[in-house]
């Protein structure tokens, strides 16, 4: 009998523990007690709903997802969201940590993560002590994170600390895959996009636009890169369109790229960064820039500098774009196509690459910005200057906390500089109407005795499917 026990106890070792679908809320009220339940290779689905949690991967490769994965209706992306402006710990404020060695089966897709202040982190570089990664981070990981809306995080906070930034995402030593992702309306002091640290990655495919800040660290307000993983990873940075990302004069608001070697830059548009005279601002770099639209030109094959012509209200490219067929003509990177010789949608064109977001096979319309109004405070300390509400339906009001100086003039004016409505703000508060503004982006300045501050005004609040 002791031998019959035993052995059906090692029948019962050699068979392999078979993947389990766990649901939030139906199995459990919190996306954080389905992780911690998981073993490799279970899916975590997660009905719509507002979930303030800060979750952490801790080391399960399982695929978390919405509703999203069921036949890719984009609206599970808008209605199921990851909060993180509430943590239980006011140093681990990410939305979403992998720090415990995940990989590519590692997966975050259909949510939007909002919320997130970022997560205080020791570099293993030796740098000294920073506070990064508002939607998401990674460090010593190489998940997946894809069809995702990240939005209105920030990495800012700096008291005790080196520096903060990737107020999107923050990557360090790993080599993680994102794509498709629309990474919006984050703030930084520098990375409000995306950063890179000592890391290998493929990013793709993904709209990085109307991130703010840049105060540091030659800003990189679209993506910040410094250095190499041990491994000598490459970094292609491929099909995304990087635009109206706005850092301080003297940064960039779009590529930063410092002492980091092995980067390739293809089919990328890179447009309406501000400040505008460099798009790509490289130091100490070994990198190449091909088949990309670049604002004020780039050297490089097939490289373009022409207005990329977004369609009015999306990213998607008008019919009369020069990015239309310009990209790479390798057939790896082909677009995919809804008959012989015509581009599928979101793509154009015939099959060859579209420069920009929406070309190659990976493309996919995850959202259309539909301008509706909302803003986002650029720079200074948070508490100074408040700009409410967010998003606002057409009505600004500007508060703050200093009475010095008395008297402080306002500025709205658009990214090409043009003034649109001034103000003086002279007590604790005041009101700005934009409901007879075109939708669009808009910088708001108040300055006074002291240094200007830049508040962003980016009509964005609804993503549509």
């Amino acid at each position: 009998m002791k031998r019959n026990l035993l052995l059906l106890c090692l029948i019962m070792n050699l068979v392999p523990v078979l993947a389990a679908k766990r649901n939030v809320p139906g199995d459990y009220p919190k996306i954080q007690q389905a992780i911690n339940a998981s073993v490799n290779g279970d899916t975590i689905v997660v009905a719509p709903g507002t979930y303030f949690e800060n979750i952490n991967f801790r080391g399960r490769n399982v695929l978390l997802t919405s509703l999203f994965y069921l036949d890719r209706d984009t609206s599970y992306i808008t209605s199921t969201i990851i909060n993180g402006s509430t943590p239980a710990d006011p140093d681990t404020a990410s939305c979403v940590i992998f720090n415990s060695g995940e990989d590519s089966t590692a997966i975050l897709q259909g949510f939007t993560l909002m919320g997130g202040l970022g997560t205080q982190w020791v570099d293993i570089h030796g740098a000294g002590i920073f506070r990064e990664g508002g939607g998401v981070i990674i460090e010593l990981s190489s998940p997946t994170v894809r069809f995702n809306i990240i939005r209105n995080n920030q990495a800012i906070n700096t008291q005790n600390m080196n520096g903060a930034g990737g107020g999107g995402i923050r990557i360090g030593d790993g080599n993680p895959v994102i794509e498709d992702n629309i990474i919006t309306g984050n703030q930084g002091q520098y990375g409000p996009g995306i950063v890179l640290n000592y890391t290998g990655c493929r990013i793709r495919n993904n709209i990085i636009a109307g991130n703010s800040g840049g105060l540091t660290y030659n800003g990189g307000s679209g993506i910040w890169m410094a250095g190499d993983h041990s491994l000598n990873l490459p970094k292609i940075i491929e099909n995304n369109t990087i635009v109206n990302n706005y850092a301080n004069a003297g940064a960039t608001g779009g590529i930063a790229l410092l002492s980091a070697t092995n980067v390739t830059l293809r089919n990328n548009i890179i447009w309406g960064n501000i400040p505008e005279a460099q798009q790509i601002k490289p130091a100490g770099s070994t990198f190449t820039v091909d088949w990309c639209d670049v604002q004020g030109g780039f050297t490089g094959d097939g490289n373009l500098n022409e207005d990329p012509q977004f369609d009015p209200g999306c990213y998607t490219l008008n019919p009369g774009s020069p990015c239309i067929d310009a990209g790479d003509s390798n057939a790896i990177y082909n677009d995919l196509l809804s008959a012989p010789g015509v581009a599928k949608f979101p793509s154009m064109g015939t099959g060859r690459n579209d420069i920009g977001a929406f070309g190659g096979p990976g493309a996919f319309l995850l959202a259309c910005h539909q301008w509706t109004a909302g803003i986002e405070l650029q720079a200074g300390i948070p508490n100074e200057i408040l700009v409410y509400p967010n998003p606002s339906s057409g009505r600004l009001v500007i508060e703050r906390t200093r009475t010095d100086p008395p008297d402080e003039r306002v500025e709205l004016v658009t990214l090409s500089g043009e003034l649109v409505k001034t103000g003086t703000i002279a007590g604790k508060t005041m009101e700005i109407n934009i409901a007879d503004l075109p939708d669009g982006v808009y910088m708001l300045h108040v300055t006074g005795i002291r240094i200007p501050q830049a508040v962003k005004v980016i009509k964005t609040g609804s993503y549509l499917k």
